[in-house]
């Protein structure tokens, strides 16, 4: 039987990680169904507004390579979710998908380091 996370519990990296793949399950499990769909890409949007936010700050530590790589994809998101909306093709929700598990996994190999 698992547990619950407690994610109070991790590190900040590891919430940034877990936030990605709570958005990527959810979009993943809305296929087919619009409101559900509505609801995922705009978490995920809000989600992804936020990490260019943070990655826009003055006091930001990323490296300037890194801050321009996820300003672009919260621009792909972004772009892409306003201008499909619910329309979304299957093959674009599998690619925000992938986005999110792929960045998690890197903020988690980065969490681990530190």
């Amino acid at each position: 039987m698992s547990q619950a996370i407690q994610i109070e519990s991790l590190k900040i990296g590891e919430q940034d990680a877990f936030g990605l793949v709570e958005a990527a399950i959810t979009l993943d499990q809305s296929r087919g169904d619009k409101a559900r769909l509505a609801a995922a890409l705009e978490q995920n949007l809000q989600l992804w507004v936020a990490i260019r936010t943070l990655v826009s700050d003055a006091d930001s530590t990323l490296p300037d390579p890194v801050k321009a790589n996820l300003k672009r994809l919260s621009d792909f998101v972004a772009d892409t979710t306003l201008k499909k909306g619910v329309e979304i093709s299957d093959n674009t929700i599998t690619t925000l998908v992938n986005v999110n598990l792929q960045i998690s996994e890197g903020l988690l190999e980065s969490a681990n380091r530190s």
